[in-house]
């Protein structure tokens, strides 16, 4: 059953009038979400319930959370409701994993742990994260394999004021995917992730995790991983080798 509407939730300031309503109740749903009074995998009152207490229009409330479900926040179950969105397998393949082989096929990695590090951060990551050179961080290093090739060196950074707590032993002993380690366990949910691409020579390192001759082509994606109001809360470098694996986006067009 869905939960009540909270106390929280009221009717829509006049003044707020100057933003669209719908704009205005999506605020106060994220509000809601990042709050943690809606946990991940929780359900949301019913569209009806949500109107009322808002003191606007089904159409209004639908139109908000038509747009956190675009926006994969949350997500509608045919006949159970609207819940938000929880991490798993098949959301980081459809909206996070982008490599697959040539021919088209797309599978989830096989993900092997290589090394698990605390750190200092260095500049390229601080930057990303919004931290400075030398804070602390925690620095997990990956290997992907995809039908049994080795194909991705993974090296996610991470903020360990953000991640207290988090071991090799949590870390290796997860139930499923990474960002539902953050989500369930750090309260920490990843709902976008900004990425630049760019062709390199193979370091020493990525050679030895994918078994590649240094200085081979690769192709390096550096991304950084948001949370609610667009925060950085993951540094990511993925060096992929593109001798059978592509790099994928699916584009789309708002209308």
């Amino acid at each position: 059953m869905p939960s009540a509407v909270p106390s929280v939730f009221g009717p829509i300031a006049p003044d707020a009038a100057g933003a669209p309503l719908y704009r205005v109740v999506k605020r106060s749903l994220l509000r809601a979400i990042e709050d943690g009074r809606y946990p991940a995998g929780g359900a949301l009152p019913s569209e009806t319930e949500l109107a009322r207490a808002f003191g606007v229009s089904v159409g209004t409330l639908r139109h908000a959370v038509d747009e956190l479900v675009a926006e994969h926040i949350l997500v509608r179950r045919q006949g159970r409701g609207t819940y938000v969105a929880l991490h798993n397998a098949d959301r980081f393949l459809f909206q996070f994993f982008h490599v697959e082989r040539s021919d088209g096929l797309r599978e989830g990695p096989q993900v092997e742990l290589v090394s698990f590090d605390r750190v200092r951060i260095d500049e390229d990551a601080a930057q990303a994260l919004g931290l400075r050179a030398g804070d602390p961080a925690i620095q997990i290093d990956n290997r992907l394999l995809l039908q049994g090739r080795a194909v991705i060196h993974d090296r996610l950074i991470l903020p360990a004021l953000l991640f207290k707590g988090l071991t090799e032993k949590r870390f290796r002993e997860r139930t499923s995917t990474i960002y539902h380690l953050y989500q369930t366990e750090f309260g920490i949910s990843v709902t976008r992730a900004q990425e630049r691409g760019r062709a390199m020579a193979a370091d020493r390192t990525t050679a030895r995790i994918l078994g590649l001759a240094p200085g081979v082509p690769v192709m390096q994606v550096r991304r950084t991983a948001l949370t609610f109001g667009d925060k950085p809360v993951e540094y990511r470098i993925s060096t992929i080798n593109t001798v059978h694996h592509e790099y994928v986006q699916l584009l789309s067009r708002s209308t």
